[in-house]
């Protein structure tokens, strides 16, 4: 089994605040006369919503079980199958990975779909916190990724080993040659930089209407443009780490538009409540 994760609760929270004030400010700040705008906005809202409810459910029921016959790999009410036949490979990844999202998801504690790992390949993530190290297990039904949680399932790598009869192989992600491995975001200290100070002003805009719109006869539309703030952050942390591995000057850029538009929305607010 796999121990839960502070990656449930983070989730749980996350949630409820992104997904909660979204839809409240939809709802708050366009009236009748923009039911089209309105809808426009509600439908990618709830699609989003709907993949996030997934795979936060699917979090509660991830493990990894040995059976006779083979490994399965549940996740939510899907069960992955792998015949000990199957196994080709089993490699202990250790150190610091370089994993990007080619279609996947993740946040503190959790991480889930196809992702790259530079210097392995392509891999299947059903983890909680691989960052630090995961298995790699190569099979004929794919390349799966799956975390080793001591005090939940002690000796699952061997377990999978003797049923697989299967060497493991070791793999240290912080000895590989940086040019295989590559650079990865998360240890590039400008897009860190960059990153947070999206976050300072999405916190400082959030904080100012809060403190300053009540009362001021601002219009209500103003609070739209903290939602709007909010969706292109997400959007652009979801794509910056993929174009990183490409080109560091587009995982910056993404960052860089993400500041100019939050700051010229703040600009915007503080006109229209100041000027009321």
């Amino acid at each position: 089994m796999v121990k839960k994760t502070p990656g449930i609760v983070f989730g749980i929270l996350m949630g409820l605040l992104v997904f909660g004030f979204s839809f409240w400010g939809i709802g708050y700040s366009l009236g009748p006369e923009d039911a089209t705008l309105k809808l426009l906005l509600y439908i990618p809202a709830y699609l989003f919503l709907f993949i996030y409810v997934f795979l936060l459910f699917s979090a509660f029921n991830l493990n990894y079980r040995v059976e006779d016959n083979g490994l399965v790999i549940t996740w939510g009410l899907s069960k992955i199958h792998i015949g000990w036949q199957e196994i080709e490979n089993i490699i202990k990844v250790n150190g610091k990975s370089n994993l990007y999202s080619l279609f996947g998801m993740s946040w503190p504690g959790y991480m889930i779909g196809l992702y790259a790992a530079k210097g392995l390949g392509t891999v299947r993530m059903y983890a909680t916190n691989p960052w630090n190290g995961f298995i790699y297990i190569k099979t004929s039904k794919g390349f799966f990724g799956i975390t080793l949680i001591e005090e939940a399932s002690p000796n699952l790598l061997q377990s999978i080993a003797e049923k697989s009869q299967k060497a493991i192989e070791h793999i240290n992600m912080d000895a590989m040659d940086p040019e295989i491995k590559g650079e990865s975001i998360q240890d590039d200290n400008f897009y860190h930089i960059l990153f947070r100070l999206n976050i300072i002003f999405l916190a400082v805009f959030a904080l100012y209407l809060a403190i300053f719109y009540p009362g001021s006869g601002a219009p209500p539309f103003t609070v739209l443009l903290l939602v709007l703030a909010m969706a292109l952050f997400f959007f652009n942390i979801g794509n910056a780490g993929r174009l990183f591995q490409f080109s560091s000057t587009g995982g910056y850029i993404l960052q860089v538009i993400g500041l100019a538009v939050t700051g010229l929305f703040i600009i915007l607010a503080l006109s229209e409540i100041t000027l009321k």
